[in-house]
């Protein structure tokens, strides 16, 4: 996946990203108004626990108030109201909170510094982000940048990467394990280097066994992991290089991932019986008052669920702000439902375009592409298994697959600004919005909207060269005053006590 790229202006823009982003992030740690951010409350009083008592919680019934946790909401944590019953992410597993715990102790228990934690964090996923995209397409160079944008000022991941919980933490470690089994993929192509393949063979499967590890003690939804290395790894030794068994590599991860876990299970199991390695059970068991799917649906009908499902999925992913409470204006869904749709339309158009030369690409890279989009439909697969129990229709939950979704997005753009598929994509635009039209499915708004996407399109071919690369940066660079609209006009208006 290679083409000619000028690689010196693209060194400058990951740190322009990471400093664009630490100030946003930092914005949002400062000004979102205390315990506004999914379950703040409940990862602060984790941290809280095992500050002062110096043991790991354990998850009990009343862990989970509902009618106080809706009344608090309702009165936007007022001072006067202790957030000390909320403890209902008391299962969780330990790591994020164990980091977290000097920070509580060197600050005396303020919040600020432990969503700053987080940002950090964040910072973090951001580089392994861009890393993980040069390994896989070290050719496209402004790729990794685009990649890394997305996910840096994706308004509500950005809310989420500075608020206190596990979700940063989790990313980072997935992102890293996505790195590093690209990397043991890639080394199927090293024949001519058969030092450095002996010692990938050796070294990275360790490495991808310690950071699996920690993975389990992170956070449930990082288990995709266990299926998605040993089959990286067979795909390598079975397929790429043609071997007997790829046995032994197995073993090897295997071998240094499920002991990092299995006390922590051990553990568990000892605490809420029935096999309840992960607490799970005992959760489910303590989230007395919480929406269940099988009561929406006796109440509602599933053809509701299924809209419901769709609409705040796509809501809040982009940005349903609080503990859901806060919407933006729906003109801004309705733009970033265009931009999406074009993105979609862009990756359709890109993988028809590179299909038929896919033999010019090494097996190994679409191997690792494989990877990722199996990454995302396991992380789509669980997400949809969560809300046949709960209803529990946040997009955030999609967020462990930023990697593959924001190299989806940042392909689909980049095919959708090529100058030979404006003309085409403005069509496809003018087209659909007059059909849309005609059958009365499209308000005054959008139809503004698509007319503007269409006419901005429709001069794309016109644009002198040397501002391709500013064309292309385009999208990214329209997220960065949506996130302050989301910041400054919504999130602090109405979260404010």
């Amino acid at each position: 996946m290679s083409e000619p790229s000028q690689t010196r202006p693209a060194r400058w823009l990951l740190p322009a990203i990471l400093a664009g982003y630490l100030i946003l992030a930092t914005l949002y740690a400062a000004c979102t108004p205390a315990w506004q951010a999914p379950d703040e409350p409940a990862h602060y009083n984790y941290i809280r626990y095992l500050a002062e008592r110096h043991r790991f919680p354990v998850l009990k019934p009343g862990d989970y108030p509902a009618a106080y946790l809706e009344e608090i909401k309702a009165a936007h944590f007022p001072l006067q109201m202790s957030i000390a019953p909320i403890r209902y992410e008391f299962h969780q597993p330990p790591l994020y909170y164990l980091l977290a715990v000097p920070i509580y102790s060197w600050f005396g228990g303020s919040l600020l510094p432990l969503r700053l934690l987080s940002v950090g964090m964040g910072a973090l996923l951001l580089v392994v982000v861009h890393r993980a995209v040069r390994e896989l397409a070290p050719g496209r160079p402004f790729l990794a940048p685009a990649v890394a944008a997305f996910v840096a000022f994706l308004p509500m991941h950005l809310a989420m990467t500075a608020a206190v919980n596990n979700d940063t933490l989790a990313e980072l470690l997935l992102t890293t394990i996505l790195l590093l089994t690209i990397r043991y993929l890639k080394g199927a192509g090293t024949e001519s280097h058969p030092a450095r393949l002996k010692e990938g063979e050796l070294h990275l499967p360790v490495l991808l066994g310690i950071t699996t590890g920690l993975a389990l003690l992170t956070k449930s939804s990082l288990y995709i992991a266990l299926p998605l290395v040993p089959l990286a790894i067979a795909v390598r030794h079975l397929c790429l290089e043609k071997r007997s068994s790829a046995f032994l590599p197995v073993v090897r991860y295997l071998l240094f991932a499920l002991p990092l876990g299995l006390p922590w299970w051990l553990r568990n199991i000892a605490l809420y019986g029935n096999l309840d390695f992960l607490g799970l059970e005992r959760h489910e068991q303590v989230v007395v008052g919480q929406l269940r799917t099988a009561e929406f649906v006796a109440a509602h009908g599933s053809g509701q669920l299924l809209r419901d499902f769709g609409l705040t999925t796509f809501r809040s992913f982009w940005g349903q702000f609080g503990w859901m409470g806060v919407l933006l204006d729906q003109r801004l869904y309705q733009a970033l439902a265009i931009f999406s749709a074009l993105a979609l339309v862009g990756f359709f158009l890109w993988a028809v375009r590179t299909w038929p030369g896919r033999a010019r690409f090494p097996a190994w890279q679409w191997a690792g592409g494989g990877l990722l989009a199996l990454s995302a439909l396991l992380t789509l697969a669980s997400y949809i298994w969560y809300n046949t129990r709960f209803v529990q229709h946040q997009g955030r939950y999609l967020f462990p697959a930023l990697l593959p979704i924001g190299l989806a997005v940042a392909l689909g753009w980049r095919e959708a600004l090529r100058r030979e598929r404006a003309l085409l994509l403005a069509a496809l635009l003018v087209a659909g919005a007059a059909v849309l039209r005609l059958v009365g499915w499209l308000p005054n708004w959008p139809l503004l909207m698509l007319g503007f996407a269409a006419a901005a399109l429709a001069i794309r071919p016109f644009l002198p060269r040397r501002r391709d690369p500013l064309v292309q940066a385009v999208p990214y660079l329209l997220l960065l005053p949506l996130d302050l609209a989301c910041l400054l006009l919504f999130i602090v208006p109405q979260l404010s006590r």
